[in-house]
């Protein structure tokens, strides 16, 4: 992986980071800050997927459906 490049008042806010002791190395500061962004889009999706589920559901109750029919779908289930 490349270098990363930083702007200035980032670059100060790693330092600080690393002189205050919160993180041993600006490694590590990065590392952390990534976390954050994988946990933030990680939410996001979750929030998307809620939201479809939430619209299909109020779908599904005003009528929206239709009935499924396993056979469509498994050739074979509806077969005894």
């Amino acid at each position: 992986m490349p270098n990363v490049h930083l702007t200035r008042p980032m670059e100060e806010y790693v330092r600080r980071q690393i002189e205050t002791g919160a993180y041993a190395n600006a490694s590590e500061v990065v590392r952390a800050g990534v976390r954050l962004l994988m946990e933030r889009d990680g939410a996001r999706q979750f929030h998307a997927l809620k939201a479809e589920l939430e619209e299909a559901v109020r779908e599904a109750e005003a009528g929206g459906f239709e009935a499924f029919d396993p056979v469509e779908y498994e050739p074979g289930a509806g077969l005894k």
